[in-house]
């Protein structure tokens, strides 16, 4: 049985993401990738979207932005990672006073996280989504401080990260992937690549 990384030797995995998250957990997968350039997108979805298939259209939106064309032994990577919390949308927070305010909803409670990905070649396309719920314990006021001033989780949907302090000493549980609460649900990224190049470059097979 052939493995992943032998199937995609002399391939091109392109990853177009900002995050350092992800770029970590494709390495700590052994995917042999490059970063892409930076390129603007503009991160806006239909208002009647349901909020946990977000993601995932970002994710195409993204994908379909990137300005480069795809070569034949290229595969551009794009995600997108949301908190939904009563049906709501937690973004990433403008500031303080914005991430205090996202940490104190999702306190005592669960919630739910949601990343979605698309994988795209030039003759094929799959975009998926996967789902992780995660309980927190109450925090104190003086916790969410804390963490904010010293983590400035700025950068994170739901202005927290589950590998960060918080993620310790605050989630009681999990059910779904750990990594896709991180921001890339790497085992489902590997079977789709899988299948990806199955299809692409059947002559691999053995």
């Amino acid at each position: 049985m052939t493995l992943l990384k032998d199937k995609l030797a002399g391939r091109r995995l392109i990853l177009a993401s900002h995050s350092p998250r992800r770029r970590e957990l494709m390495a700590g997968a052994g995917f042999d990738f490059m970063l892409a350039d930076g390129y603007e997108v503009e991160e806006t979805y239909p208002a009647t979207l349901e909020a946990a298939r977000v993601p995932e259209y970002l994710s195409r939106l993204k994908s379909h932005s990137y300005p480069v064309p795809l070569g034949e032994d290229d595969v551009l990577i794009t995600a997108d990672t949301v908190v939904l919390c009563d049906g709501r949308i937690l973004g990433k927070p403008a500031g303080r006073e914005e991430a205090e305010a996202m940490l104190a909803a999702l306190s005592g409670r669960c919630h739910r996280v949601v990343t979605g990905v698309t994988l795209r070649h030039a003759r094929a396309e799959r975009s998926f989504s996967v789902a992780s719920d995660v309980w927190f314990r109450p925090l104190r006021g003086e916790e969410i401080a804390y963490y904010v001033e010293h983590y400035r989780p700025f950068d994170k949907a739901g202005a927290y990260g589950i590998q960060e302090w918080i993620g310790y000493v605050a989630i009681e549980r999990i059910e779904g992937s750990f990594y896709n609460v991180m921001g890339l649900p790497v085992q489902a990224v590997y079977a789709e690549l899988e299948r990806l190049a199955d299809a692409l470059w059947p002559q691999q097979e053995q």
